[in-house]
């Protein structure tokens, strides 16, 4: 029995018993997903997590579930926490992504810098170089 992990007794619903409420599997994997999330989640609680756990485990159809104004109405308040706290989030990683860019051009520059160093060294190089060799001719002079 593969199916048997740390849940035991609990058979755990798949992407494809989704398939009902979701239009195609990749949002029946991601509702999965989010239902685990509910499920696990110590901090969503109530209600909510209760119909995360009964849809996972079979016990309800995500349809009934969807149905149900009890769960909708503890959805909705999810929904809107979680769009609040995504909107704010967005909002922190923008500037994150800002200043992760404004370093980035700063390294590229510097970058260019040095390399531009290295390839004018090895120029001033060759010009000294017969200088240099120049010098063993002071006999030249005498």
């Amino acid at each position: 029995m593969s199916g048997m992990s740390g849940l035991g007794d609990e058979r755990q619903i798949q992407d494809e018993d989704l398939m009902d409420v979701a239009q195609d599997s990749e949002q029946a994997h991601r509702l999965r997903k989010a239902l685990q999330t509910l499920a696990t989640n110590p901090k969503v609680g109530g209600k909510l997590q209760e119909m995360a756990q009964e849809v996972l485990s079979g016990r309800i159809g995500m349809k009934d579930a969807i149905q149900s104004e009890e769960y909708m109405g503890a959805i909705g308040d999810r929904m809107s926490e979680m769009r609040r706290a995504a909107e704010n989030r967005t909002q922190a990683e923008r500037e994150a992504a800002r200043e992760q860019f404004a370093q980035w051009q700063k390294e590229q520059a510097e970058q260019e810098d040095q390399e531009r160093a290295e390839r004018d060294g090895p120029s001033d190089a060759l010009v000294t170089g017969p200088r240099r060799g120049g010098r063993g001719g002071t006999g030249h002079r005498s």
